[in-house]
């Protein structure tokens, strides 16, 4: 649902900024659900250059796009930081269409699917597919 007046968002960004900024450097995020909706408005906000999150990619799972009229400003350009969407096919909480809307708001997305639902799958297809994504990121693989 859209809020109209949505509240939190700065404290939300400030609190991931400092805990990248105390606890780092990370080279990317693990966002889930909600988290994974804030992960990607981080992404969007790093794209475009933003200081504050030094991250080079993020894995979100069960994510969507905020439908907060005062959030549009996120989606509006292509997100162009490497992410991988892991949406589940069959999840009641975040339905699948909304995970791959929101993928579709960034440049060359890496969409995971899976059989199941609102959690973060770990079967041995996924895991490879994680690896994979995530090689891409290791020391010497040019990214």
């Amino acid at each position: 649902e859209a809020a109209e007046a949505p509240a939190g968002l700065e404290e939300s960004l400030s609190a991931v900024a400092a805990a990248l900024a105390e606890q780092g450097p990370f080279d990317g995020l693990l966002g889930f659900s909600q988290g994974a909706a804030l992960a990607a408005m981080v992404c969007a906000l790093r794209a475009r250059g933003d200081p504050r999150f030094p991250v080079r990619f993020a894995v979100l799972v069960a994510a969507f796009a905020s439908r907060a009229p005062a959030h549009r400003h996120f989606y509006r350009q292509p997100i162009a930081l490497p992410t991988l969407h892991v949406v589940g096919d069959t999840d009641a909480v975040i339905a699948a269409p909304l995970s791959r809307e929101l993928a579709r708001c960034f440049v060359e997305p890496v969409v995971l699917t899976h059989p199941g639902g609102h959690f973060i799958p770990a079967a041995p297809a996924q895991k490879k597919a994680y690896l994979e994504f995530l090689e891409r990121f290791w020391p010497g693989q040019g990214q």
